[in-house]
């Protein structure tokens, strides 16, 4: 299912707000004297609290607002559901408080310093997990009251996940997936996916993670997924076993060649692990109990440089390595 123009609005809003307090903690990380890094952090720390535990309360507040509108109360239960904001800031998606984790920063300056790397890099290296801390807690404190807000109301059955332009391959995997109202939000550290409610009355179109590949500049399609991933998919390749592989990837030296590999979907129940066993046993090799092939699962990358510009051969490479289904 794919967002309304209302959902979309929403998470954008959140974004915005997340990317004004990123660069309001990111102005105090470049107060801290380096050569008293701890105390100087130390003395910044309630300027920075204030500013990402205000970014949790404004994303907070906008959830009632934001359901009402979509929805509109159908009963006075729903209507007495409200929120409290205030509860959601302070704290992380992860329920530890909030001035704690703002600490990380510090303590990984620190480390890299006692491991002799230059100030300026550890400092450069502490400010990333800042920005990483920021968004994070902002982007969790407004999921979880827009959870929240509709578990109130009983009319909402479930939720799609809204995704949107920026996102990495693995949450446009997720994209218009349906989720029951209690099931648990899946992210990642910065990510800024958001969800959208489904009622009998309000259901969002139909959309997948294709559907918003095909709708991505060649640049954006490049940046997420990689250039042989992309050549991949519009080969034919199936966008979930792209994305998939990249988890198990490793290099290899078969034959005296360095190869790219994934272990990926090579069990006797995948895809891949199917297809390569039935190529052992047509080659003569006994695939017997083994759990996996002997044959590795070549990355996308792998098959275009063996294919060396042949693409009937690229494409029996992506269906014997069970890219295309």
């Amino acid at each position: 299912m794919s967002p309304s123009a209302e959902a979309v609005d929403h998470q954008r809003a959140r974004e915005r707000v997340s990317e004004a307090a990123a660069r309001a903690v990111q102005d105090l990380w470049r107060q801290v004297d380096p050569e008293a890094i701890r105390p100087s952090w130390i003395a910044l720390l309630a300027r920075a609290l204030a500013v990402v535990a205000g970014g949790q309360l404004a994303t907070a507040r906008a959830t009632d607002p934001w359901l009402y509108a979509l929805l509109e109360p159908t009963s006075e239960e729903d209507a007495a559901g409200r929120i409290v904001p205030e509860l959601f800031a302070g704290v992380t998606g992860a329920g530890a408080p909030l001035a704690e984790a703002l600490l990380a920063p510090l303590w990984t300056t620190l480390a890299e310093v006692t491991r002799d790397v230059p100030v300026a890099h550890a400092m450069a290296r502490g400010g990333t997990v800042l920005d990483i801390v920021t968004r994070t807690a902002i982007a969790d404190a407004g999921r979880a009251a827009d959870s929240v807000g509709m578990t109130a109301r009983r009319a909402v059955t479930s939720y799609v996940r809204v995704v949107e332009s920026g996102a990495c391959n693995r949450c446009i995997l997720l994209a218009g997936r349906e989720y029951g109202v209690s099931k648990a939000f899946a992210r990642h550290p910065r990510c800024h996916c958001g969800m959208e409610p489904v009622t009998r009355e309000h259901r969002p179109t139909p959309v997948d993670a294709k559907g918003i590949f095909d709708k991505m500049t060649a640049a954006e399609k490049k940046r997420t997924f990689g250039e042989a991933a992309v050549k991949a998919i519009e080969d034919g390749a199936d966008i979930a076993q792209v994305v998939n592989a990249r988890r198990g990837m490793s290099s290899a030296v078969v034959y005296g060649q360095k190869i790219l590999k994934t272990s990926e979907g090579t069990t006797r129940r995948g895809i891949a692990g199917q297809r390569l066993r039935r190529h052992d046993t047509a080659s003569g090799q006994r695939a017997g109990a083994r759990a996996r092939s002997t044959r590795p699962r070549l990355m996308p990358e792998e098959i275009y440089r063996q294919a060396d510009g042949d693409r009937d051969h690229a494409l029996r490479l992506l269906r014997l390595h069970g890219y295309i289904v």
